[in-house]
């Protein structure tokens, strides 16, 4: 069985130099942006906890999302638009380097992977673990970034082991990605955790109400709509495995039974699983970071994975979730 927190615990960043503000994410040729490129914008977000979800380099309904909620945050005219004011307050909180060189090891690339993930949830059931698909993919999650990121950052790379390649530096401090820190149950918790079913996100607040963790979320469906109320975190569940049974699918296939699907980033639920006091309902990672605050989901509240264990890192037994309007 692959344990998922150690493989995403392989990844240390070789801090690059700074490039100039609006550098980082300029296609060949383009003028640099006075106030700031989406790659700039998202990066710093991220590292602040203004998640924009999955880092692409471009402006999208996420990272305007996480904007609003920085510039609420900071006390500034929330417009979810980005603009000189609030490039210039972001800037002044992390100036660190938006872009890191790492070199990718044999580690990196030595898996297990598995091909191909199948969309049927019983064939998934088969296999031993559902890992990555790549070191692509892996290397992608590690850093909050999307392959097609990856890929344009580092146009000639291949992807191997010896490989130097650009990635988004989603750590101040340069070291591991925020995916990899141990997980941890110690010490009290004073936080809130707020999901909002009208933004499709999430926030934890301190006990004096301020916000120091947002992200975009996937928030039920028509079908399975989010269960508005005041709820308590029962369990955090690393690595879970996944007990299927179509019987809580309204989608499910009628000719499939219960079964069991094993743990792995590509699992049904992610890396981490945090249970609540209202049977079947959760808030977990998900094997498809890109569709987070664009899909549905079957009821529970999806995250990225890595934004899923920052939250998980966060909460204790007993933590209050409020689902909201």
């Amino acid at each position: 069985m692959v344990r998922i927190a150690l493989a995403l615990g392989l990844l240390t960043v070789a801090l690059a130099s700074a490039a100039e503000p609006g550098d980082s994410t300029q296609r060949p040729g383009s003028r640099p942006r006075r106030c700031g490129a989406p790659l700039d914008y998202q990066v710093r977000l991220d590292r602040l906890g203004f998640s924009p979800g999955e880092i692409d380099g471009a402006f999208g309904r996420n990272t305007f999302l996480a904007i609003r909620a920085f510039q609420e945050a900071s006390g500034a005219p929330a417009t979810g638009r980005p603009n000189c004011e609030t490039w210039r307050e972001l800037s002044a909180r992390d100036d660190f380097p938006v872009l890191a060189d790492y070199t990718i090891t044999p580690e990196d690339v030595a898996g297990p992977f598995v091909e191909r993930i199948p969309d049927d949830l019983l064939e998934q059931a088969t296999l031993e673990a559902l890992s990555f698909a790549s070191p692509l993919e892996a290397l992608a999650e590690n850093f909050h970034a999307s392959p097609a990121l990856l890929k344009r950052l580092n146009p000639n790379a291949s992807f191997a082991a010896g490989d130097t390649v650009r990635v988004p530096r989603v750590l101040q401090d340069g070291g591991t990605t925020t995916a990899s820190l141990a997980p941890t149950t110690d010490g009290p918790s004073d936080f809130v955790v707020e999901v909002s079913r009208a933004t499709s996100s999430l926030r934890v607040l301190s006990a004096d109400g301020q916000v120091v963790f947002f992200a975009p979320a996937t928030i039920g469906s028509e079908h399975d709509p989010l269960p508005l109320g005041d709820w308590r975190v029962t369990e955090v569940d690393w690595n879970p495995v996944f007990r299927y049974n179509p019987d809580l699918f309204w989608d499910a296939d009628p000719s499939h039974a219960k079964a069991t699907i094993q743990p792995g980033p590509n699992g049904p639920v992610g890396i981490v699983w945090v249970g609540l006091d209202i049977e079947h309902y959760g808030i977990h990672g998900t094997p498809e970071p890109a569709s987070v605050g664009h899909g549905q989901s079957h009821g529970c509240v999806r995250l990225t994975n890595w934004d899923a264990a920052r939250l998980a890192r966060m909460v204790r037994r007993d933590t209050p979730v409020r689902f909201r309007e």
